[in-house]
């Protein structure tokens, strides 16, 4: 039986944690079994917080393909990561962790 879905770990850069700085934060994302890496590329560009560069291939360190296993383990690793529970809170809320940031 053919897998009617493909499985990715990628390594995202996420913004909004000072000027010029970013954190890279793994993500796992279930997509359709004929999706591939340029498809992810573009789903990963929509993701909010996602850092926004000249091109959508700066948003990114790494992206490979990964077994149901590795993409189930993964999905627990996400619910522990401090910074994405912060951008589910705020999302969540209607809040943008930007709004009451003071820029000179």
């Amino acid at each position: 039986m053919i897998n009617a879905n493909k499985y990715w770990k990628v390594v995202c850069r996420y913004g909004h944690v000072g000027k010029r700085k970013e954190i890279t934060v793994s993500r796992y994302l279930e997509t359709d079994n004929k999706c591939n890496l340029m498809d992810v590329l573009k789903i990963v560009a929509e993701m909010p917080g996602i850092k926004k560069r000249q091109t959508m291939m700066s948003s990114i360190v790494k992206a490979e393909p990964i077994s149901k296993e590795q993409y189930t383990h993964g999905k627990e690793e996400e619910k522990q990561n401090f910074y994405l529970q912060r951008l589910r809170t705020y999302r969540q809320n209607g809040k943008n962790p930007m709004q009451n940031r003071a820029y000179p």
